[in-house]
């Protein structure tokens, strides 16, 4: 297939989505066609681009010498660029319902379309430079999301947003740097670019900037000590915050940090120094802490942000671990986590666009009126706690599998950072499910009868994601060889 494809998939959402504004649509309706007809292209293109894998990378603009903007698609890409297509459409699908009394319906699409042209232009770069660029961009694209309400909340989290993701850009800049300087080239290859000649005495050096880089692309996975900025991000609305939290930005994050770690410094030099052990013990402390915290949390968004906190540092494990089973872990937790998360937020979002409830005590009796949005939701609970015959068992099992096959002492801490996590996933999660099916033989169920599953817009997307939930636990088999095959290519 023409490599120009790719070009094609990341500038047609741009573009379109850019249209949005300045296209008079007569009724909502055009609008809404048009939008799910740019985004169900561009699936589809990405479809066909997956199937007919371009040999060739292609320049998009070259600044000077090896310095350029160019995609290329290889298999870690494809699997990034595989969860955004998939998704997306049935993303927006919710988001029209939703956002129909937000306001600004435009002004929302228009971000919504654009970003994520962008974050496949992050999915498809083939080297650092082209990778960081769009990384920037997609802060730029999804700061007027977040602040879509124009809320007091909302533009205090876009502004705890924007200062968090200028400073981890900063660190990350300066990793890019050094890259740049000691490393052949600035082409993502795999098992990395650094030249050993030209480090020389420097090792110690180059570590101590590969934690900063680390530390600077997983502020958007929402590491400690940088998780501030996501559950305040949850002022947005849910399409937003199911956007953040399961398909773009923190994905993006971790997708960044697969590429630095695997593709840029390379495993030869970080594994078993001191760096590694900074960076894992990080990431352990970070999935303890954020399930903690979902656990105080009452807010049902910022629960789930908490959630996403931990569970993203589940991937950021595999990532340390710098073995090939460690990376299938992590690749299998960023496609099923991708899944579960979307799901709950959109579950959580039809209650709070049916019922304009936000807290957890609120929600007394819900699940016998809104029986398919609860039903859902708690299947998306036992997903994130790991239960056999769903996906999350999956993941957690080979990022389990991985860091006791690596003989890593610190990675045995880290399977017990795992079993503690299921246990603090399965109090907060099903504590809202037995408030919502179990309020109590006292409960009045007058107080709440006008509460109701949303339309089919809403249902159809948290169906297809429960079956997706089953599918992939009860035969995971094709998933795990294809995150193999990409994982092989470290060896």
């Amino acid at each position: 297939m023409n490599a120009n494809i790719m070009v094609i998939v990341v500038l047609l959402p741009m573009l379109a989505g850019a249209l949005v504004s300045l296209i008079p649509f007569k009724t909502r309706t055009q609008m809404m066609v048009y939008i799910e007809s740019v985004v169900l292209l561009n699936s589809a293109l990405v479809l066909a681009m997956l199937l007919n894998q371009p040999d060739e990378p292609v320049v998009l603009f070259r600044f000077t010498g090896d310095l350029s903007l160019s995609f290329r698609l290889d298999g870690l890409g494809t699997v990034f660029t595989a969860i955004l297509a998939a998704l997306w459409p049935l993303a927006t699908l919710y988001s029209f319902e939703y956002m129909k009394h937000e306001g600004h319906e435009k002004f929302f699409f228009m971000f919504y379309v654009i970003t994520y042209g962008v974050t496949l232009g992050i999915a498809l770069a083939e080297d650092i430079v082209t990778m960081y660029c769009f990384y920037e961009m997609l802060t730029l694209v999804t700061l007027p999301l977040i602040m879509h309400t124009l809320s007091r909340e909302a533009i205090l989290a876009s502004r705890t947003y924007l200062y968090y993701s200028l400073g981890g850009a900063a660190f990350a800049f300066i990793g890019m740097i050094f890259i740049l300087t000691y490393g052949t080239t600035s082409v993502f290859v795999p098992g990395g670019v650094l030249d050993m000649a030209a480090v020389g005495n420097k090792t110690n050096l180059l570590l101590f900037i590969y934690v900063l880089c680390f530390c600077g692309f997983s502020v958007k996975t929402a590491m400690w000590p940088f998780s501030a900025w996501l559950p305040k991000a949850g002022a947005a609305p849910t399409p937003v915050t199911a956007l953040l939290h399961a398909v773009a930005v923190v994905k993006a994050g971790a997708f960044t940090i697969m590429r630095v770690t695997y593709y840029s410094f390379g495993t030869d030099i970080l594994k078993g120094s001191w760096a590694q052990y900074v960076v894992m013990a990080l990431v352990i402390f970070t999935i303890v802490y954020g399930c903690s915290r979902a656990l105080k949390e009452t807010h049902i968004k910022r629960r789930l942000a908490w959630s996403t906190v931990s569970n993203l540092s589940y991937i950021l494990f595999g990532v340390v671990l710098m073995t090939p089973l460690g990376l299938v872990g992590a690749l299998c937790h960023m496609v099923f986590h991708a899944v579960m998360k979307i799901c709950s937020f959109f579950c959580a979002g039809s209650v709070i666009y049916k019922t304009g409830k936000n807290y957890v005590h609120e929600l007394d009796g819900f699940g016998r009126k809104m029986p398919k949005v609860f039903i859902i939701f708690a299947i998306s609970g036992f997903a994130l706690m790991g239960v056999p015959g769903l996906c999350g068992f999956i993941s957690k099992w080979n990022l389990a599998k991985a860091a006791v096959e690596s003989q890593n002492t610190l990675a045995y801490v880290g399977v017990a950072a795992l079993l503690v996590s299921a246990l603090l996933t399965a109090m907060y999660m099903m504590t809202i499910c037995v408030r919502a099916f179990f309020p109590g033989k006292d409960f009045d169920y007058d107080t709440i009868r006008e509460v109701e599953d949303p339309n089919w817009m809403m249902i159809l997307p948290l169906v297809i994601f429960a079956v997706a939930m089953l599918v992939f636990g009860l035969h995971p088999q094709p998933v795990i060889q294809a995150l193999e095959s990409v994982a092989a290519v470290m060896q």
